[in-house]
């Protein structure tokens, strides 16, 4: 996870991480000052205050940048902690937006507030976070978010983060010197009242939402942080942990930490409460006792991840498994198979339910939901611009909703994907029509794995959007056909800057495309390779 160290009640020096991986490049790459639009899409009507704040990578110095993009270091500070001085800097109405500027070589967060400005405070050796889940903290009842990342010589980094809390659902975007624009972060829609009210309804869970007395449900705590201030119980996790751990007992483990060396291989046995493990030269590398609750929730104690090439590999490794529910049923760990997770019990159900709800399947749930790349982050090597999207709290979204319809528009021509002549037979075709409503151009994008989606139509629910005979091939014509499982009916939904998405067949990779950029009704779709035009650009919109 990027950026800075969550604040503790008591005051802490807060330092940065740069990603691992991210070495400098030879060259500076992208502008010396980024440009980051931050977008109001709440719908909420509060002022709206925003705060750049991390670290100079060049002095190790902690600071804050203004929306020009001058960092400045924090000075003075006490025991016990001072106010430091406000450095927001006015955020956007509901609709609107903001500009503010990264300056190379900085690693940190965008904090976001809603009707109140955020209290910080300064000890001699630096910055105090807000720690809402903490008794007595000054900014337990303002609602707040941020949005985490990395700017350096080597590109940009950026992700949405609901390691502590989920508050401000948000999406994140960068778009390179080419011109693509990434995206992730988008919730489905009314997103974030799905998250509060699945929580709620989980049993033991209610107590880690937190409500203002206006009624604004202001987060919802994560299970570490939730169990830590008594929210949760502190065992919920135990009696799973115990059973996959002695699961090794009679089986062995194998880790595979890294997806580009396959030959790079530990192997785990349980003896005990100790899972030792060995290299495929039989030598012992790594020994871990078992872990409490606490210890997964936050990938720490009994679950160090030094930052080595073995004992914090295996240990992220098992932490996600262990946070996902797979250890002790898949036994070559990573797990990759996202339609596998959360099938214990008991689970992890804040991470279940906030990756349901996101439109790509993707979010930072956890310390180390990056593991087999399930987390909501973007990144480029030569960025030009980024964005923040401050999601809709209620109805709305970035990409429909497994419960749900949608209307599915296409950027170039403004018309909705449609089933001719309302058909629900097999074969019937694909095409582009003048929105009307009907339920013909109503969609709902059911989650597959890995963040693909099946694209139901509404008139009849067992047909899916299905690329004509399997193909590959450019021009192939896509169709309505009963769901089969086929990867020719599975899309991935990509997102765009503004709002839009384009869809990639996980058959051929190739995109959903309207031919010619015609704007004509009738004309049936067709994949082709992904080119960025409009005509491959479609945007959700809810339905009743």
């Amino acid at each position: 996870m990027l950026g800075l160290v969550t604040g503790l009640a008591t005051a802490v020096a807060a330092t940065a991480v740069v990603v691992a991986g991210a070495a400098p490049a030879a060259h500076a790459v992208g502008p010396a000052l980024l440009p980051v639009t931050v977008t109001n899409s709440t719908g909420r009507g509060d002022t709206v205050y925003l705060y750049v704040l991390g670290v100079n990578l060049a002095t190790g110095k902690l600071g804050y940048v203004n929306s020009a993009g001058t960092f400045t270091q924090w000075s003075g500070g006490a025991i016990p902690p001072s106010a430091a001085p406000d450095v927001s800097i006015g955020g956007p109405g509901n609709g609107g937006s903001t500009t503010i500027r990264f300056p190379r070589g900085f690693s940190g967060r965008v904090y976001f507030s809603f009707g109140e400005k955020l209290k910080f405070f300064l000890t001699p050796d630096g910055l105090v976070q807000p720690a809402p889940w903490a008794a007595g903290d000054a900014n337990q009842n303002i609602l707040f978010d941020w949005s985490e990342f990395t700017y350096n010589d080597a590109g940009l980094w950026i992700n949405s983060s609901q390691v502590d809390m989920f508050a401000v659902p948000h999406a994140v975007a960068v778009t390179g010197a080419s011109g693509t624009t990434q995206r992730t972060g988008d919730p489905v829609n009314d997103g974030r009242n799905n998250v509060i009210n699945q929580i709620k309804a989980q049993s033991g869970w209610a107590g880690t939402v937190y409500t203002r007395s206006d009624g604004t449900v202001l987060r919802v705590l994560s299970p570490g942080k939730a169990a830590g201030a008594g929210l949760l119980s502190a065992t919920y996790l135990d009696s799973y942990i115990t059973s996959a751990w002695n699961a090794y007992a009679s089986k062995t483990l194998t880790v595979v930490p890294f997806a580009d060396q396959p030959n790079t291989k530990y192997f785990g046995r349980t003896s005990g409460n100790t899972m030792t493990f060995t290299n495929t030269s039989g030598a012992v590398v790594a020994s871990f006792n078992k872990p409490s609750s606490a210890d997964v929730w936050g990938c720490a104690g009994n679950l160090p991840a030094p930052n080595d090439q073995v004992v914090g590999p295996i240990s992220r490794t098992l932490c996600a498994a262990l946070n996902r529910g797979t250890l002790g049923t898949v036994d070559t760990q990573p797990d990759l198979n996202s339609a596998g997770f959360y099938k214990n019990s008991p689970t992890n159900q804040y991470s279940k339910i906030i990756h349901a709800n996101m439109a790509d399947g993707r979010a930072y749930a956890f310390p180390f939901d990056d593991v087999g790349h399930f987390e909501s982050l973007v990144t480029d090597s030569d960025p030009r611009s980024a964005a923040i999207v401050l999601s809709p709290f209620g109805a709305g979204g970035g990409g429909g909703t497994s419960s749900g319809w949608s209307s599915i528009v296409n950027k170039n021509s403004g018309k909705c994907v449609d089933a001719r002549s309302s058909g629900t037979a097999n074969g019937a075709a694909i095409q582009q029509y003048t929105c009307n409503n009907s339920y013909a151009q109503q969609f709902q994008q059911q989650g597959t794995d890995s963040g693909y989606v099946r694209v139901n139509n509404r008139n009849n629910a067992a047909q899916v959007l299905d690329v004509n005979g399997v193909s590959t091939a450019d021009g192939a014509l896509v169709q309505l056909w009963a769901y089969g499982g086929g990867a020719n009916q599975q899309w991935l939904p990509v997102a765009e800057s503004g709002g839009y998405y384009h869809f990639v067949s996980r058959n051929s990779g190739k995109c959903l495309d309207v031919p010619s950029s015609s704007t004509a009704d009738s004309v049936q779709l067709q994949q082709w390779t992904c080119n960025g035009t409009g005509a491959q650009s479609f945007r959700l919109v809810a339905q009743s």
